[in-house]
C-alpha cells in the first residue's frame, strides 16, 4: 500500500519511535488493526480535516499482509477515504494513545510500545 505522510506525523514517529518512519507506521496499522478486529474501534478521522499532505514529507509502498490490508480497506472504505489517509489518520491516533499512557519516547524499533 502506497503511504503518504506531513512534516508533524513523521516528526512523531521519529521522536517516540524511530528514525524508521515507516517501521513506526507498520506499527501504528498493526495496533489500529487489533483495536478493530477487538471491536474497540479507535476514533474516524475528523471530517473537517483533510488528511492528505499538501507536501508530503514522506511517500513510500509499505508491505503488509494481505488480512491486514483487507481489514484497513474495508475500514478505509467504511470511513470513506484512502488506505494512505487512513494510515496518516492511524499514525496520529497512535502517537495520542503513547503519550495518553505516558509511554516515553523510544529511539529503538526493536521495543516499539504496545498500549
Amino acid at each position: 500500500m502506497r503511504v503518504s505522510l506531513g512534516k508533524f506525523a513523521c516528526s512523531g514517529i521519529e521522536a517516540h519511535l524511530g528514525e524508521d518512519i515507516p517501521a513506526g507506521v507498520r506499527a501504528a496499522l498493526s495496533h489500529y488493526v487489533r483495536k478493530l478486529k477487538a471491536g474497540r474501534g479507535p476514533l474516524d478521522p475528523p471530517t473537517f480535516l483533510d488528511l492528505t499532505p499538501a507536501e508530503p514529507q514522506a511517500t513510500f509502498d509499505l508491505s503488509v499482509d494481505a488480512e491486514t490490508e483487507a481489514v484497513l480497506g474495508q475500514e478505509a472504505a467504511r470511513q470513506g477515504t484512502t488506505l494512505s489517509q487512513l494510515a496518516s489518520h492511524t499514525v496520529m491516533v497512535y502517537l495520542a494513545e503513547l503519550d495518553f499512557l505516558g509511554i516515553a519516547p523510544r529511539a529503538d524499533l526493536g521495543t516499539v510500545p504496545q498500549p
